[in-house]
């Protein structure tokens, strides 16, 4: 939605359009890749227990790349990070596939997470400070053009595959389209002066932001074991025809983009805490549903269930960081990430290493005990009063 500000502002429009493509581009080039993680495991031959140790690595990258980004972000600008850290993933996006051998396998995600996190606090710094421009909360849209890039991505994947093409020269040519069309965008993101001069220091969560990283740990663990698992999941277990591994993230990109494309208006009108609140305890019934009918069309259906309860998590919550008094927002963003990415840091192990002794269902079952925790989570904050302390940066949802 294009709001009164950036009409009579042609610069802050095309700063919301550049942003919106880094969005874009991001959601594209990872939704492009996670449909060939069973093309990894099995040209590699590995067992689940392997694969999510090696998935271990994307997550261990970001917890690199989301600090770094902050520190960056802050000393030198939202514009001149993002421009780098979105290039930087491009580049990596391609190179799991690439990996003749486990070592290199898991290195290679390693480079693609730090990237990923590096990219995630820039342009969320760089998509706060139009919001502040534009002067109403637009957050949900950028996200949202992110699921629905992962969703391009992962349907041009599952295209790909139907056709039986090998998953390397898709990948290829999607990643240098990307690129081509972000070296012009990049060129219109919003110029933002360095939140300080002498950074010299990481900053941990503490105070209100501990409890937004805690709810963020729990989104971030649903959202990256869907990814990570999904196609694993329908393939492997269920024995899905070679379209429905693409589909499952494809159901969860979309539903996840029709939440965040709504969200704006659904927050203004109910809140941020009751949006989240419930969304999240509607995915956690749905997929402890569909894992225990054990169907690939009821498994479908809960993957999207949990794209939509989960839409608006981490707009809610990240813009909540950007605007809590007292911390530049790129360094309350890359706060809050730091603590939310511990999701995707135990999560593929956790859920490998239950999946390898009990069973790849049972391991899923991690998923909804992270969105019941969520939604228990947010609910005790409105129980308690708390909303007012943590959310208090959410009034302008309203």
């Amino acid at each position: 939605m294009i709001t009164q500000a950036s009409v009579r502002d042609p610069r802050l429009s095309l700063a919301r359009c550049a942003t919106s493509w880094v969005f874009f581009a991001n959601g594209a080039a990872l939704g492009s890749w996670v449909p060939h993680i069973p093309d990894a495991k099995q040209a590699l031959d590995l067992g689940e227990g392997a694969l999510g140790l090696a998935l271990l690595g994307m997550a261990a990258g970001s917890l690199v790349g989301l600090p770094l980004s902050g520190f960056f972000t802050a000393k030198f600008g939202s514009r001149k990070t993002t421009t780098a850290a979105i290039l930087a993933l491009l580049v990596a996006t391609p190179l799991p596939l690439l990996a003749p051998s486990l070592p290199v396998f898991a290195a290679a995600l390693i480079l693609l997470g730090t990237a990923n996190g590096a990219v995630d606090v820039a342009m969320n710094a760089q998509a706060i400070a139009i919001e502040a421009r534009a002067g109403r909360a637009i957050m949900s849209s950028f996200h949202g053009l992110f699921s629905a890039a992962g969703l391009v991505g992962a349907a041009v994947a599952g295209a790909a595959m139907n056709f039986g093409i090998r998953a390397v020269p898709p990948l290829l040519a999607s990643v240098a389209l990307l690129s081509c069309v972000t070296l012009v965008a990049v060129r219109f993101l919003q110029p933002t002066e360095p939140a300080a001069a002498h950074i010299t220091q990481f900053h941990l969560p503490r105070g209100p932001l501990i409890a937004l990283g805690v709810l963020t740990l729990g989104s971030l663990l649903a959202e990256g074991a869907i990814g990570d698992w999904s196609a694993v999941y329908l393939r492997d277990d269920l024995g899905a025809d070679a379209g429905y591994p693409a589909l499952g993230f494809a159901g969860f990109s979309l539903a996840m983009a029709i939440g965040r494309f709504a969200g704006n208006r659904m927050l203004r009108r109910y809140g941020g805490p009751l949006v989240l609140g419930l969304g999240t305890a509607m995915a956690a019934l749905m997929i402890t549903a569909a894992l225990i009918a054990s169907m690939p069309l009821a498994a479908l259906i809960s993957f999207a269930a949990v794209g939509l309860g989960l839409a608006n998590a981490v707009p809610i919550l990240f813009s909540a960081a950007g605007r809590m008094p007292g911390t530049p927002p790129e360094l309350a963003i890359a706060a809050v990430s730091i603590t939310g990415y511990f999701g995707f840091l135990f999560g593929p192990p956790a859920i490998g290493l239950v999946a390898e002794r009990f069973g790849l269902a049972t391991g899923l079952g991690v998923i909804a005990l992270a969105l019941a925790v969520v939604s228990l989570g947010t609910a005790g904050a409105l129980s308690e009063g708390a909303e007012k302390r943590w959310m208090v940066s959410l009034s302008a949802w309203k």
